[in-house]
């Protein structure tokens, strides 16, 4: 049997989605804008100006969904400490002493 510790590939795109939120909601917009303009394109009768247009909406749309998406992944982190035991490893041990 595999080790039980072993990423799964939803485990390692999870992890890389919460160390770069800001350029995986970068390459969302990216092909969100995309994905529009190839779909507003296909439909006839619009001007060029509008189909620009929808395509930004669409594309704002998405933005808003995956920054929400990425709060919510922050809040999980925060309510079950995962995201204190990431950057626990960079903070020097008893280096800060309150008690004084």
């Amino acid at each position: 049997m595999a080790d039980s510790k072993a990423k799964t590939t939803v485990e390692s795109v999870r992890e890389w989605v919460v160390d770069h939120k800001l350029r995986t909601v970068g390459c969302l917009w990216l092909s969100g804008i995309a994905g529009s303009i190839a779909y507003n394109w296909s439909q006839p009768g619009m001007k060029t100006s509008v189909k620009i247009i929808h395509a930004r909406l669409h594309a704002q749309a998405l933005t808003l969904a995956a920054l929400a998406g990425a709060a919510v992944v922050e809040y999980y982190d925060h309510k079950t400490g995962a995201k204190a035991d990431r950057y626990a490893k960079f903070l020097p041990v008893d280096t800060y002493s309150h008690k004084d």
